[in-house]
């Protein structure tokens, strides 16, 4: 029975036992989750791809994320607030794309919303809700890696006041997640970053 703690792969490097459920997890594990990410357009893609995540499991959206960019313009915010009927209507035939007449519609919504803000703003959001990486323990085990946090759901609220949908807190925390917001890497993970 696993213990949740890092596994060796098969090139012997401890990772997150996630990590190794798929040679597709591999990369994105070693190479970006939970790494820095900041750019308005950037952190719409990923707000976008976790709440097209919930209910699901995320290595369907990661062999979809191809069709996910192609289908919404890669995530420009301005080129998704402009979307028009028509392109709702394609999207909701997509087959590459998960076809959520709710999320897509959130999708489009937030694209809108956030065509209204300032550049930068939504980084600045965003990453005022980074918690303080010294203070945290570090994960050990699965056991040890919440689902959500008090800042997930600060965040949370903080989108929703500004007009945002689909973001709940645990959509936020995945967001922090994968936007190295926090690294939950595990202590012995190959991909944990220096404190």
């Amino acid at each position: 029975m696993s213990t949740g703690a890092a596994v060796a792969g098969p090139d012997g490097a401890l990772r997150c036992p996630w990590a190794l459920s798929t040679d597709d997890y591999v990369s994105y594990h070693d190479e970006e989750w939970g790494r820095p990410v900041h750019g308005d357009d950037a952190l719409f893609e990923r707000l976008s791809l976790e709440a097209f995540q919930s209910g699901l499991s995320w290595i369907t959206i990661l062999r979809r994320r191809p069709g996910f960019r192609a289908a919404f313009a890669g995530f420009r915010i301005e080129k998704v607030a402009a979307f028009t009927d028509t392109d709702r209507e394609r999207l909701l035939a997509d087959p590459g794309i998960i076809r959520n007449r709710a999320k897509i519609d959130a999708t489009l919504a937030n694209a809108r919303v956030l065509a209204d803000w300032a550049e930068g703003d939504l980084d600045e959001l965003i990453w005022s809700h980074a918690p303080d990486r010294a203070a945290r323990p570090v994960p050990r085990t699965l056991a040890d890696v919440p689902a959500v946090t008090p800042e997930s759901t600060a965040l949370s609220k903080a989108l929703k006041k500004r007009g945002l949908r689909f973001v709940g807190p645990t959509t936020a925390y995945a967001l922090m997640q994968a936007c190295g917001l926090v690294d939950d890497h595990l202590e012995a993970c190959v991909a944990r970053s220096a404190p």
